[in-house]
């Protein structure tokens, strides 16, 4: 397959293990074979607000090219096999947008301020590209601490969703523990790096520096976020 985004030859993915349920999280750092290319195509693109009243990612968002998504995700459906341990499994569903985080800590809705997942999906993987450096902050994983959580499966949810209904948000974007939350690990920002963990993991971003964000997708905290299903090859 031709690409206009290929990946770098001899990539080295790095395996680790998070909280005491060990869910497995990827690293793979230099992915790309020219990730400026990516940065280009990002400020081409037209961003709109990917965020409403109820919450939403804290910012804005641009579809990302096909021929991007469908490399890294072919690519990933060997290494997400191994280390979920799932066997010999292709792509079923991708989605992908290139984001930057813009809402300063003041204007986060509660939702926007806690810990989160994607879905509670076993099958659907959060693939995250990180297109800007280390001072935009990372991404955190998190137990939490009335039930003991840290993926919530479909069996989790209603007894998840009963106790955050008693408690509060914490105040601003979730950097570390908090008293309705305890973080079990987390993977810093680096300029081509890649991250991969099941979308039911408890996360949110680490925004480091929120006076560094910016619209602009040279200058803010660029991501490229695919999530994608897989299935039995």
């Amino acid at each position: 397959m031709t690409t206009r985004f290929p990946l770098a030859t001899g990539l080295r993915v790095q395996l680790t293990a998070v909280g005491r349920e060990q869910e497995p999280v990827l690293l793979i750092d230099d992915v790309a074979a020219d990730a400026g290319r990516l940065v280009d195509a990002a400020a081409a693109s037209r961003f709109d607000p990917a965020y409403g009243p109820g919450g939403g990612y804290p910012g804005l968002r641009a579809p990302a090219p096909l021929d991007y998504v469908e490399t890294v995700v072919r690519w990933l459906a060997g290494p997400i096999g191994d280390a979920f341990v799932l066997g010999s499994i292709r792509p079923r569903r991708a989605e992908c947008n290139f984001s930057l985080v813009t809402l300063p800590p003041d204007a986060l809705v509660p939702a926007q301020r806690a810990p989160h997942i994607d879905t509670t999906d076993a099958a659907q993987f959060a693939i995250l590209h990180y297109l800007c450096d280390a001072k935009f902050g990372g991404t955190a994983f998190f137990r939490h601490r009335a039930t003991g959580f840290e993926a919530i499966t479909p069996e989790r949810l209603a007894a998840y969703d009963a106790a955050r209904v008693a408690e509060e948000s914490g105040v601003g974007y979730v950097a570390a523990d908090d008293r309705w939350f305890e973080q079990t690990g987390a993977v810093d920002a680096s300029f081509n790096r890649l991250v991969v963990y099941r979308s039911r993991l408890l996360h949110s971003g680490v925004i480091a520096a929120p006076e560094r964000l910016s619209a602009d997708p040279r200058r803010g905290r660029l991501t490229a976020n695919i999530f994608a299903t897989f299935r039995r090859a």
